[in-house]
């Protein structure tokens, strides 16, 4: 499978088993710090969509890997994943569902909000 080939998006079920999987990939939340706060997964690195453009230098070294991005729902990040497969972020994939479908369907000891 190439890059490029890679799904848009992932369920949070897919986003499970690569973590469990032990696969290197970067868990982005473009959440806003309030929001992280309140509700967070581990190991993600938090840049507020927001400030994405600003910060891609933060994400260079990931440039060549698989990066997934989430949000609360899911609207956010599949924005900020188009963003950077724009830029050369070929392996960007959106959880589709957001924290909350992690919540409701993975772990429900992270914090609906």
């Amino acid at each position: 499978m190439s890059p490029t080939d890679l799904p848009l998006e992932l369920s949070v079920e897919d986003v499970q088993a690569l973590r469990a999987s032990g696969a290197p990939f970067l868990l982005l939340d473009c959440r806003e710090p309030d929001e992280h706060s309140t509700a967070s997964l581990p190991g993600a690195l938090l840049i507020p969509m927001r400030e994405i453009s600003e910060r891609l230098a933060t994400l260079e070294p990931h440039r060549d890997g698989r990066i997934v991005v989430h949000c609360h729902h899911g609207g956010r990040s599949l924005r900020v994943t188009q963003f950077l497969r724009q830029r050369g972020f070929a392996r960007t994939q959106n959880m589709a569902g957001g924290i909350d479908a992690w919540s409701l369907r993975i772990d429900p000891s992270v914090p609906r909000y």
